[in-house]
């Protein structure tokens, strides 16, 4: 394979990327929710299912459902997709702003890192609670209440984890008057991540977010694949 294939390849694998990543996203959102009713019920900020119910609930459940069905998993397994994406978009972004570039693909991988141990710890929590033995339950309520504090480790994660979205609004500025790239493309880039960012752990308005990177990424994929 020679360097003109070689690139090539990489291109086409980046455009894949920007597109799989959200798309799969979508679908893990839509996962949280029973019904469309419960979809479309909007909060302005994230309201936490009680604990005993959802540690109860696992217990009761038993693992009884495959792994990949657990939407933290979808999102654990699509990491990778995001960080060749957000390669992808500095190779576009580089050719017009290649600092502001930089700086964003520096701050995307960086947050990618930390929303790894974010939904790691999900994935591990959901999965582990289903093995405990339901005369634990209260130990399993307590430790899954510490765990999930917002001001312990784990908002320390999930506020590191946004800096992965910052880093995607960052490279989508970059874009802006980039060759083959329309204005309103790095709009609704920017657009989805500040409604992430606004009301992250609300996954309608997520869902909605993921929807605007999505409709961004098009463009840019496309600028990718006719990359020679």
């Amino acid at each position: 394979m020679n360097t003109t294939s070689t690139d090539r390849y990489i291109r086409l694998t980046q455009a894949f990327a920007l597109i799989a990543l959200p798309a799969t996203w979508l679908l893990m959102f839509a996962l949280h929710f029973h019904s469309l009713a419960d979809f479309l019920q909007f909060h302005a900020r994230y309201v936490p299912v009680p604990a005993e119910d959802k540690v109860t609930r696992l217990i009761e459940a038993r693992n009884d459902w495959p792994m990949i069905h657990d939407p933290h998993m979808l999102g654990y397994l699509t990491l990778p997709l995001l960080v060749l994406g957000a390669f992808g978009l500095y190779a576009v972004g580089r050719t017009t702003r290649p600092r502001l570039a930089a700086l964003g693909i520096s701050l995307t991988v960086t947050g990618s890192i930390f929303l790894g141990g974010v939904f790691g710890l999900f994935t591990a929590l959901t999965r582990g609670l289903g093995d405990v033995d339901p005369r634990y339950v209260d130990g399993a309520i307590a430790t899954y209440t510490a765990v999930t504090a917002d001001h312990e480790a784990y908002g320390m994660s999930r506020r590191l984890a946004m800096v992965a979205l910052v880093g995607i609004a960052l490279q989508a500025l970059a874009l802006w008057r980039a060759s083959g790239v329309p204005r309103w493309s790095p709009i609704s880039i920017v657009t989805g991540c500040a409604l992430f960012l606004a009301f992250w752990d609300v996954d309608n308005m997520m869902f909605a977010g993921t929807i605007g990177m999505l409709v961004g990424f098009v463009p840019i994929a496309r600028s990718l694949c006719r990359t020679k």
